[in-house]
């Protein structure tokens, strides 16, 4: 049986299919496939299928228990980076001025160390989570719930360039399949089936990002969930999974540590913003003359970095 024509099968016909269907009709597909055209044909597009047989085919996402039939790949990087240790970073697609801050600053330095981001390109957290890694020229792997040759949302045509230079675009679609909402959940199983471990930045209640969360759960994969205000709806999901138990994140290196890696020594500079501190960020915005975004990304940098603390609007320096 051709994993190809599996999924190019599964595409054409709208099914989610692990294994090959019984009927006429899948029978017919099979004496008209032509294997060997149809991967000239990809290939001249730039794009690529890696099979489930095939060694370069991410462990991990074998291991779920419906992986898909093999992933269509786009971008300069080659299959084997997916079955390097990955995190998938996920969240609101209308998210908050800080739940962005986060999800860049986590894909910066998680990339950094040496983990593959990986992340589903929708607006908001998502794309924060692989503009981090691209900042720190690192790896990030997206994955589409369409066809590997669509950009969705087409606003993000020149993120998934910069993505598909840095590391992989993948799919489970073929060429041509446009996005529908089942697609969806599909997809994000895909998400976290690639990684060792999912944050959560920021989730309404029935966010998709919850159900990415939910699928790593059910693998026996670590969720991190970054806490929020109990007031922000933003936060009911995230404040929900750290009720069911998922481990609370405050900084880069509580991923880090799961994947047994040492956190790099802070940055013997101090931020200017130090020397000002205690402060809220009002206070900082009308002292330094800085926009308020730049302020506040700078605050959340140095949050993360675990050199400054929060608490009732007010910012201060570690041990103070």
């Amino acid at each position: 049986m051709s994993e190809l024509a599996l999924a190019v099968f599964a595409s054409e016909t709208g099914t989610h299919l692990v294994r090959p269907p019984r009927g006429e009709r899948w029978r017919s597909f099979l004496r008209s496939f032509d294997e060997r055209a149809y991967f000239e044909r990809l290939a001249a597009c730039g794009h690529r299928f890696l099979a489930r047989s095939s060694p370069d085919f991410p462990p991990l996402l074998r291991a779920i228990h419906d992986p898909p039939a093999g992933l269509f790949l786009r971008g300069e990087g080659e299959p084997g980076l997916l079955a390097r240790a990955a995190v998938a970073i996920v969240g609101a697609r209308a998210s908050s001025g800080y739940g962005a801050s986060v999800a860049r600053s986590l894909g910066r330095e998680l990339a950094a160390a040496g983990l593959v981001v990986v992340s589903g390109l929708a607006r908001g957290i998502d794309a924060e989570a692989h503009r981090g890694p691209l900042e720190a020229d690192g790896t990030t792997v997206a994955v589409l719930g369409c066809g590997i040759d669509r950009d969705y949302p087409a606003a993000h045509a020149e993120l998934a360039r910069r993505v598909a230079g840095a590391g992989l675009i993948v799919a489970e679609y073929a060429p041509g399949v446009e996005p529908a909402p089942w697609r969806f959940p599909a997809r994000n199983r895909i998400v976290a089936g690639l990684c060792a471990a999912t944050v959560v930045v920021e989730a309404r209640e029935r966010s998709g990002a919850l159900i990415t969360a939910d699928l790593a759960l059910e693998e026996g994969r670590e969720v991190f969930a970054v806490p929020g205000e109990i007031t922000s709806a933003l936060s009911a999901g995230t404040n929900a999974l750290l009720k069911l138990g998922a481990t609370p994140l405050t900084g880069a290196g509580d991923v880090l540590a799961s994947f047994g890696i040492q956190p790099e020594p802070a940055q013997s500079e101090r931020s200017p913003l130090l020397e000002l501190l205690p402060a809220s960020a009002d206070e900082l915005v009308r002292r330094t003359g800085l926009g308020a975004d730049e302020i506040a990304r700078t605050l959340v940098e140095l949050e993360l970095a675990g050199r400054v603390t929060v608490a009732d609007g007010l910012y201060r320096c570690m041990g103070l």
